[in-house]
């Protein structure tokens, strides 16, 4: 355990992590995180990155819930049939 203090970055806080910590926690520079609070305690973890099949774009997620946004009502209809 080790003690750290909230800084001000900009409009939001920020803390800095001990190098061991984040190599211990398979964590390194430039990796997405993702952050929990539960229970009065505030949780860090490494985001799990998906992997694509071959020939599947890195923005597959992102065209398919824009087209499953725009045709919400269609595939409701269709979950009814």
């Amino acid at each position: 355990m080790t003690e750290r203090k909230i800084t001000k970055i900009g409009n939001s806080y920020g803390i800095t992590i001990p190098k061991e910590m984040l190599k211990e926690a398979g964590i390194s520079y430039g990796d997405n995180i993702q952050i929990e609070q539960k229970n009065g305690e505030i949780i860090l973890r490494k985001k799990e990155e998906i992997k694509l099949p071959n020939g599947i774009s890195t923005d597959f997620f992102e065209v398919l819930e824009r087209n499953t946004n725009k045709h919400e009502e269609t595939i409701r209809e269709l979950v009814d049939r």
